[in-house]
């Protein structure tokens, strides 16, 4: 099992009541996943009837930038 499907099934069994959207938004917070591996395991662990097909890109843009924070100096 690969690191993020991990993490998300680990977060998804301790929180029964959250969606696999936000399991999957915490399974990649702060973990510098590239934009491939994000989304390519989003088509496998969210549902699709957790988000609304024309704003998926904006959903994994928004996931690309939780993965890989801009550091401040």
């Amino acid at each position: 099992m690969k690191s993020l499907e991990r993490r998300f099934q680990n977060i998804a069994q301790r929180n029964t009541n959250f969606s696999s959207y936000l399991c999957f938004t915490r399974a990649v917070e702060g973990q510098g996943f590239n934009k491939q591996t994000i989304r390519r395991w989003f088509q496998k662990l969210v549902d699709k009837g957790d988000y609304a097909k024309s704003e998926k890109g904006a959903l994994l843009r928004h996931l690309d930038e939780l993965s890989n924070p801009v550091r401040k100096i």
